[in-house]
């Protein structure tokens, strides 16, 4: 036979208490968090945007002298989005820009993109989200993203004014790495 010691004590107030209460407590909250953190986690893994997505220049059509996004990773930040976007310039030196937010349609900043400092994306469907892309509070472009039923591409559209003020459309499809 085992024995087993319970530590008791009365507390200020006159109740006893045990030395295995403060263990429960902390076995709850650290299970409640773990629960947390991996609903986020499944919630995220399921959204088929997330990924790593690499353009498909050969199917793309993008307005000549526009910045092409070569990669565009999205990642989940605890309770956001982060998205990193890698690509060349119209004289091909390297652009590198992050946004972390999330699918709800309001602005959130946008660092290391000279033409923009502010993207919203809202999501329309499992599969479908609009965004707008603004520098100085003007929309400079606005456009859709699709992912294929079978989550192995994507299309964007977009659609604006360039920061020497023409106007472009450009589609792109995007390969899921």
């Amino acid at each position: 036979m085992h024995s087993y010691r319970l530590l008791a004590w009365k507390n200020l107030d006159g109740k006893w208490k045990s030395g295995l209460d403060g263990h429960m407590k902390t076995k709850t909250i650290g299970l409640t968090l773990a629960i947390s953190f991996l609903a986020g986690a499944v919630c995220f893994a399921a959204n088929p945007q997330m990924g790593t997505w690499k353009l498909n220049e050969a199917k793309s059509k993008v307005t000549h002298g526009m910045v092409k996004n070569n990669m565009v990773v999205y990642q989940s930040v605890l309770f956001d989005v982060k998205v990193t976007i890698d690509g060349t310039d119209e004289k091909g030196k390297p652009t590198h820009n992050e946004w972390t937010g999330k699918f709800d349609g309001k602005d959130y900043s946008v660092t290391g993109d000279p033409t923009s400092d502010a993207r919203s994306y809202k999501k329309i469907d499992d599969r479908t989200m609009d965004f707008t892309v603004k520098k100085g509070g003007k929309v400079m472009a606005t456009g859709r993203i699709v992912v294929s039923a079978d989550g192995k591409s994507r299309t964007v559209t977009a659609s604006g004014t360039n920061a020497k003020g023409k106007k472009f459309k450009n589609t792109t499809l995007y390969d899921k790495q």
